[in-house]
C-alpha cells in the first residue's frame, strides 16, 4: 500500500468529490468528508490500516472546473502540507459545453484544461513533502459510448492519463539525480480509470439510474465503484485482517 504512517491525503475535485461536505470543518473533522467516495476512502483506510493514523481531507467544491480549482489550490490543498494529493476534475469543464449552450457560462477548452491541469501537477510534485499523486478520471454514467458528451469527456480524461504517464518518472527523488528532493524513491503519479469501472458495471446490463439520476452525480453505488478503483490503484490489501 502506497500510503505510509501519518500520511496526509488531500482529495481535490468538484461536486463528485465535495458531496455535501461541511466546508467549515478542518480536514478529518466531523462532516468534513461529505457523503461520497472521499468518505468511503477514509472509512476503509481507517478500518483496514488503523496503525497508519492516516488523515484524509476533502477539497472538493461543487460546480468547480479546473480554473476554479487552480484559483483555490494553494489555500484548499497545498496549505495542508499533503503527502499525497488526488485530483478528480473535468466533468464540469465538459458539461458546460453541452448544458451551457444558451447560458453565459465559462466553457473550458481542452488546451486550457490541459495547461492548467499540468500546472497543478507540477506545483504539487515540487512540494518537498509530497510523495505522489493520484489522478482520477472524470466519470459520466452513460452506457452509450457514442454519446457526444461522453466522447468529449474521454478527451479530457486522456489529459489526466497522459499527465500520469509523463510525470510519474520525471520527479525522481534519488539524491544523486535530484539533490533538491532528498528522498529515496520516485514520486509516483497514478491514473485511476474510474470511467472504465463504471462502464464495466453498465456492461452487465445495469441501467444508468441504478448509479445516478443525472449521469453525472453518482449515488452510493456509483461512489463505491469509484472508491474501489481508487483503493485498488494505491495497493490496498483487501485480505488484510
Amino acid at each position: 500500500m502506497l500510503l505510509e504512517k501519518n500520511d496526509r491525503l488531500i482529495m481535490a475535485g468538484d461536486s463528485v468529490t465535495d458531496c455535501g461536505r461541511l466546508r467549515e470543518s478542518l480536514p478529518g473533522g466531523w462532516g468534513s468528508f461529505g457523503d461520497g467516495y472521499v468518505n468511503f476512502v477514509d472509512g476503509f483506510l481507517a478500518a483496514m490500516y488503523p496503525e497508519l493514523h492516516l488523515l484524509v481531507g476533502n477539497a472538493g467544491v461543487s460546480g468547480n472546473d479546473v480554473v476554479d480549482l487552480q484559483e483555490r489550490y494553494e489555500k484548499d490543498v497545498l496549505a495542508y502540507a499533503p503527502n499525497w494529493v488526488s485530483v478528480m476534475i473535468g466533468i464540469n469543464d465538459v458539461w458546460r459545453h453541452y448544458d451551457g449552450m444558451v447560458m453565459p457560462v465559462r466553457k473550458v477548452e481542452l488546451a486550457t484544461f490541459q495547461r492548467i491541469y499540468e500546472s497543478l501537477v507540477v506545483k504539487t510534485l515540487e512540494q518537498e513533502q509530497v510523495k505522489g499523486m493520484i489522478l482520477i478520471s472524470p466519470v459520466m454514467i452513460e452506457a452509450n459510448d457514442a454519446n457526444p458528451m461522453k466522447c468529449t469527456l474521454r478527451e479530457y480524461a486522456k489529459v489526466a492519463r497522459d499527465l500520469a504517464d509523463k510525470y510519474s518518472d520525471r520527479y525522481d527523488r534519488r539524491p544523486e539525480l535530484n539533490p533538491e528532493l532528498p528522498f529515496g524513491c520516485k514520486k509516483p503519479v497514478i491514473y485511476v480509470d474510474a470511467q472504465s469501472k463504471v462502464d464495466a458495471f453498465l456492461a452487465e446490463g445495469m441501467n444508468e439510474y441504478i448509479l445516478c439520476s443525472d449521469r453525472v452525480h453518482p449515488n452510493n453505488k456509483g461512489h463505491a465503484i469509484i472508491t474501489k478503483a481508487f483503493l485498488d490503484a494505491i495497493g490496498v490489501d483487501w485480505k488484510k485482517g
